[in-house]
């Protein structure tokens, strides 16, 4: 539930500036007419967005196990590469963030109102489907239960009402040190959906391995105590894990987390005050 109140607050939290960028620059260059193109667009994505999480959780119940585990495995595998190149695009990117949305929305100024629409759409759309699958992979490792949606939920609740705190003008966030910090933890979890993906492929006879141990330490860390749910639903940690999970946790969290701090940590200028996004103003 923890992890996925902040995937959920830092996928709604760029949902949400985006949103106010798109808000903001309209209202201030006398363009109110195109705002009714902007919210239908982000209707639709948000709309696309839900259909492609129902898809994901219902889609592949009628399928064999063997085919269940193989999508599912292959579909966490593929979560963790997208949030990867998130991680590491927003990381970079957020000084520019309000720039290059402002850019790309004079361009569809020009193309007319319903180019507006399929702008809002895919930039609001995008961030939706990524979210869609990486909430859907780490529900997913931590089990069937609600409380991985309720902790979504709760993230992108606190999210909406940041970004509205934030185009009003009542909240300053420095982005480029709030995506650093959350970046590393979203690096962290992606370990764990990986290792949670290759598990599944293991299961459906596609990887081998699956009976080779690292350990097991399910008497001291049970999976029904409070403290095995809540190293479950945090970090996805397995008190029974084989050799080709960890291999794969380990390789994936220390080169990622190693390159994430070298490329987005020091290689930046220092935040000046301008690098704070507010974009009511």
């Amino acid at each position: 539930m923890v992890a996925n109140y902040l995937i959920g607050l830092r996928e709604g939290l760029e949902a949400a500036l985006v949103v106010g960028i798109l808000v903001a620059y309209l209202v201030k260059s006398g363009r109110r007419d195109l705002l009714p193109q902007v919210w239908l667009g982000v209707g639709l994505a948000v709309v696309v967005s839900l259909g492609f999480g129902a898809a994901l959780t219902y889609g592949p119940q009628c399928l064999t196990f063997t085919a269940q585990e193989a999508i599912g495995g292959t579909l966490s595998i593929a979560a963790v590469g997208l949030v990867t190149w998130m991680i590491f695009w927003m990381g970079r990117t957020a000084r520019h963030l309000r720039a290059d949305l402002q850019h790309k929305l004079d361009d569809a100024i020009s193309a007319g109102r319903w180019a507006v629409l399929v702008m809002a759409l895919l930039a609001v759309g995008r961030e939706g489907l990524e979210t869609a699958l990486f909430l859907w992979a780490a529900a997913s490792a931590t089990g069937s239960s609600t409380r991985p949606l309720v902790g979504a939920a709760l993230g992108l609740g606190t999210a909406l009402v940041l970004g509205w705190l934030i185009y009003r003008g009542a909240l300053r966030l420095n982005l480029r040190v709030f995506f650093a910090w959350t970046g590393i933890f979203l690096i962290v979890v992606a370990g764990g959906v990986l290792a949670y993906g290759v598990h599944d492929l293991q299961e459906a006879g596609i990887l081998p391995g699956l009976t080779n141990l690292a350990f097991d330490v399910s008497a001291a860390v049970p999976p029904s105590s409070w403290y095995g749910t809540l190293l479950k639903g945090v970090f996805n940690f397995s008190p029974a894990t084989t050799w080709l999970e960890l291999i794969v946790w380990v390789a994936y969290v220390s080169v990622t987390l190693t390159l994430f701090v070298r490329s987005v940590w020091f290689n930046h200028p220092a935040p000046r005050p301008a690098a704070q996004l507010h974009p009511a103003t």
